[in-house]
């Protein structure tokens, strides 16, 4: 008997592109879906849907009897809600992330989502800074982009050639603040591939959130914090230090921030037991399931 396969099914993909989480997210979960035709719109229904975030959209695709999965991409600091209904919830937490999470009924965590390719270039070169300025109150955004970004990018350029700043929102406050600086570029996250933009840089500055997270540590790779921006990047900021040693960049001009170690860096101190960078494919499979037997 021939095994059922999900080839030809049609699969909405839904994330915020203004979230750097959500897009990194849909983005690292899709590419374990070959199989199933990406749909834009949902004028038709498609036979199971991904979405990241977007609780509006899932409601309207529940009504209209399509399945989905329903996936919390960022962190919280508190549980996200979790309304009754048929979708399946997940959300993306590292499992060597420390709590205290409370129990939550019906949402079951991912483990980190991780980039499909895993390898680097052997020769890199520049910085990529990657800026999530997300629910991020409007003064101390501008405060930043006045301040310390256009430091540190200065820096950037100075001690590694160039510098590429991608932002998932306010990219046009990012680039008047880095105005007149040379060997840079500011750009959208939703225009270009991140995890393609990291396999060739040389330094790795990001802002205090999941999906640059997993990325890191999916590739063994350095890392340093830009100084974190809202309440949601300083607790998880904080959290991720009990635990990795990922230093949070306060002085542009200290040489080690531009010096990568060599080996696994702080990743080296993770519990095997814990380090799981499977969260992409499990819910790839959650997906192709549905797309075959909805519930």
């Amino acid at each position: 008997m021939a095994l059922l396969s999900p080839a030809g099914r049609r699969i909405a993909l839904v994330s915020r592109d203004e979230e750097l989480d959500s897009l990194l997210a849909c983005r690292r979960i899709a590419a374990h879906l070959d199989e199933l035709t990406p749909v834009h719109g949902l004028s038709e229904p498609p036979d199971v849907a991904l979405v990241c975030d977007d609780e509006a959209v899932t409601e309207e695709l529940l009504e209209r009897d399509v399945p989905v999965v329903q996936l919390s991409s960022a962190h919280r600091i508190t549980p996200p809600p979790c309304p009754a209904g048929r979708a399946l919830r997940r959300l993306h937490r590292p499992g060597w992330l420390p709590g205290p999470w409370p129990e939550h009924h019906g949402v079951r965590a991912t483990g980190a989502l991780a980039p499909a390719r895993l390898s680097r270039k052997r020769q890199r070169s520049g910085t990529l800074m990657l800026l999530s300025l997300w629910d991020v109150a409007e003064h101390e955004a501008e405060a930043f982009a006045a301040g310390p970004l256009r430091a540190l990018v200065r820096a950037a350029v100075h001690r590694t050639g160039h510098c590429e700043v991608v932002c998932d929102t306010r990219l046009p406050a990012a680039r008047a603040a880095l105005d007149g600086i040379g060997s840079v570029w500011a750009t959208r996250a939703a225009d270009v591939d991140v995890d393609a933009l990291h396999a060739d840089a040389e330094v790795f500055l990001a802002a205090p959130v999941l999906g640059a997270l997993a990325l890191a540590q999916a590739r063994r790779a350095p890392l340093v914090f830009l100084p974190p921006l809202g309440p949601v990047q300083r607790d998880l900021c904080e959290r991720v230090t009990r635990t990795v040693p990922v230093p949070v960049v306060t002085d542009p001009g200290d040489p080690s921030v531009w010096a990568p170690p060599a080996g696994d860096g702080p990743w080296r101190t993770l519990d095997p037991a814990l380090d799981d960078l499977r969260g992409a494919q499990r819910v790839a499979r959650s997906l192709r399931q549905l797309s075959l037997a909805p519930l």
